[in-house]
C-alpha cells in the first residue's frame, strides 16, 4: 500500500469514528470531523501532512507504488 492510500484510509476511518462518537457519545465530537476535513483541505494545497510524516517514520508505504504527499 502506498503512503497516499494509507493516509486516505486513515482519514476515512477517523471520519467514521468521529461520526460514531458524535452519535453515541457527545454531539461535540463533530469538531473532530471538522478538524480532519480542514487538515485534508490544507494538505491538498501545502503538502504538509502530519499523519503522513508519522506513517513514513513508522515505515508505512515503503513498498507501495505511486507518489506520496511526504517525499
Amino acid at each position: 500500500m502506498s503512503l497516499d492510500r494509507a493516509i486516505m484510509a486513515f482519514a476515512g476511518v477517523m471520519i467514521l469514528v468521529s461520526i460514531v462518537l458524535t452519535k453515541f457519545v457527545h454531539p461535540n465530537f463533530w469538531w473532530l470531523t471538522a478538524f480532519i476535513g480542514a487538515n485534508l483541505f490544507q494538505s491538498a494545497f501545502t503538502g504538509f501532512c502530519p499523519a503522513g510524516m508519522v506513517m513514513k517514520k513508522l515505515g508505512i508505504g515503503r513498498n507501495g507504488n505511486g507518489t506520496s504527499c511526504c517525499n
